[in-house]
């Protein structure tokens, strides 16, 4: 798997594309191990194999830790003695090619990248126009690997020949479940709304030129809750306790630390499903409103949303006016930002129970 958050989650339609190409193979994820619960009760999976860290395995879909601290060496040595047939590699990093080769797999399939072609008995060309890699979706990026394999395209009829002309047409949704007792503690977390609609603010990012400031969060956030008469949270990743906290410290209305709160990942899921609106920096998050069907405005300053498209109907993308200035952040205006997320609300607003 990927080793970023959002790009798991855009990696979530090629696991389905997978399983339903080979219903009766054995198929389990390699993932790090702060991201395991992403994949947490997705049927596609036979098993979840989490490095970096020690997790608790009980039966199909679940956890198996690969040890604090675990070498590449003792990961490598672990996958061997479990026989793998083939390995499907979606990140295009040198160091997962040469896991799986170590590992003794013999088929290994990903894209010719980062010098690992040597690596690699099936080799996927990535999409180039002579001086820079073309933007595509990372979706497809991944689909287009299930389609080598000889995942079928989901469109009926469609005349598609090559894995990237396959993937155009395969299923894009991006799925995620939740566990019960998630749902129950996201509830409680919330109570502080006292039952209005929760906005949802995800002010951090692992890049900081990616971030919109924390005080534009702060002002959006009073605005949302005077002229929408919201409730408001805040998460974040958890090194981001200083930037949450910021944003709920200036903010002048109440706002749900969910950081402080003690939100775990899977926790950060329910919460997700249960809020009206998400507004986000271009980062993982996104992605889980998108997977969980919540409206979402996505702020993007110098990433190229072309490379994250997800296709999803509610969302709203606010682009700097200049992507490649030093500040393309600092550009958009929470007055851009309150308007779009008013509109996203009302127009998804939730059809009246009849009487």
């Amino acid at each position: 798997m990927p080793t970023w958050f959002g790009d798991c989650l855009m990696a979530t339609p090629t696991l389905r594309a997978l399983r339903e190409a080979f219903q009766g193979a054995h198929i389990e994820a390699l993932i790090r191990e702060p991201l395991a619960p992403l994949l947490e009760g997705l049927p596609y999976l036979d098993g979840v194999l989490a490095h970096g860290g020690a997790v608790k395995r009980s039966g199909a879909g679940r956890s198996s830790g690969g040890g604090r601290g675990s070498s590449p060496l003792g990961l490598a040595k672990r996958l061997r003695g479990m026989k793998f047939d083939t390995a499907v590699l979606l990140p295009n990093s040198f160091r997962s090619a040469a896991l799986v080769a170590m590992a003794g797999i013999k088929r290994r399939i990903g894209y010719d990248r980062d010098g690992r072609g040597m690596l690699l008995t099936d080799r996927l060309v990535p999409r180039h126009d002579g001086k820079n890699y073309v933007p595509v979706p990372a979706v497809e990026y991944y689909l287009s690997l299930a389609a080598y394999l000889g995942a079928p395209p989901t469109t009926e009829g469609a005349d598609a020949a090559s894995p990237s002309q396959v993937a155009a047409v395969m299923d894009h949704r991006i799925e995620v479940a939740t566990r019960p007792e998630d749902d129950r503690r996201a509830v409680s977390m919330l109570e502080p709304a006292k039952g209005r609609p929760v906005a949802l603010l995800n002010p951090g990012a692992a890049k900081a030129q990616k971030r919109w400031s924390p005080q534009s969060f702060a002002q959006l956030a009073g605005r949302i809750h005077d002229e929408l008469g919201m409730a408001v949270a805040v998460t974040g990743a958890p090194d981001e306790h200083e930037i949450v906290a910021r944003v709920a410290g200036a903010a002048p209305c109440r706002v749900i630390d969910l950081l402080k709160a003690g939100a775990t990942l899977g926790q950060l899921k329910s919460v997700v499903k249960l809020s009206r609106v998400m507004v986000t920096n271009d980062t993982g998050p996104r992605h889980l409103a998108a997977a969980l069907s919540t409206p979402v405005v996505t702020l993007f300053g110098p990433t190229l949303p072309a490379w994250t498209e997800i296709g999803f109907d509610h969302e709203r993308k606010i682009v700097a006016a200049d992507p490649q200035a030093v500040d393309a952040m600092r550009q958009i205006t929470v007055g851009q930002v309150f308007d779009t997320t008013a509109e996203l609300v009302e127009a998804t607003q939730p059809a009246a129970d009849p009487a």
